[in-house]
């Protein structure tokens, strides 16, 4: 399914909105715990464990949201927005966009 932050996609038509789409990803506060435990993982400044465990959950969010908008019949998500929360030591990914239907545009 072709995801993207922008509003159209090239070489395509929109045939048809289905709605909004949202995932969501929460990593508990217990995963912090486990992070600040393993620290001898950062490298260069960087927490390759919190790392891998974001890009989980980014990856989650995209997919759920990618899962809702097959569901309503679409083949493609337009504008595409992640955002990062933290909720209560909780640290939220979510994924928005529209669900569309695209077919080839004529002569491209």
């Amino acid at each position: 399914m072709i995801t993207t932050t922008t509003p159209s996609v090239d070489g395509y038509r929109i045939s048809g909105y289905h709605g909004i789409v949202v995932g969501e990803a929460i990593l508990g506060a217990n995963i912090f715990k486990d992070l600040f435990a393993g620290i001898r993982d950062i490298v260069g400044g960087r927490a390759a464990a919190y790392e891998e465990e974001l890009g989980r959950a980014r990856a989650t969010a995209l997919t759920e949201m990618q899962e809702r908008a097959q569901a309503m019949g679409a083949n493609a998500v337009v504008g595409v927005d992640l955002d990062y929360e933290v909720i209560n030591n909780m640290l939220m990914v979510s994924s928005s966009g529209t669900a569309v239907t695209i077919v080839a545009a004529e002569g491209g």
